[in-house]
């Protein structure tokens, strides 16, 4: 089963999706408080289970309402996913991957993993 961490850094705080292997599948961006972030979770625990796939990568892809997960290629040509809610900020984005089968796991990863994820809170060390 799936976990949200929530840690503080440097400029704030932000958590992970860890999938029950312990593999981070989905990275937030950083926000200022931790109640801001809870409602990132709660966000990705919404919209992750329902959003459909926009892939990008394929010359006339079908444009899909938000909430959604975008593929796309980054510079250096790996396959990489980002989630957007229904006001289309971005709320979770993955690592990237060599191939679309690949992206299209973790993919299906955040979805199983979000609907059945605990919420931790990492102490600092």
């Amino acid at each position: 089963m799936g976990k949200f961490v929530i840690r503080t850094v440097k400029t704030g705080i932000m958590f992970n999706l860890k999938a029950g292997n312990g593999e981070t599948i989905a990275t937030s961006e950083v926000y200022t408080s931790e109640a801001a972030c809870r409602k990132g979770i709660a966000s990705v625990i919404r919209n992750a289970p329902i959003a459909p796939v926009e892939d990008q990568t394929v010359e006339g892809y079908k444009t899909e309402k938000h909430p959604k997960f975008e593929v796309y290629n980054d510079k250096a040509g790996e396959f990489r996913y980002r989630l957007k809610a229904t006001n289309g900020q971005i709320i979770a984005v993955g690592e990237g991957y060599k191939s679309k089968p690949s992206v299209m796991n973790g993919i299906e990863s955040v979805k199983k993993n979000a609907a059945e994820g605990s919420i931790v809170k990492e102490e600092n060390k």
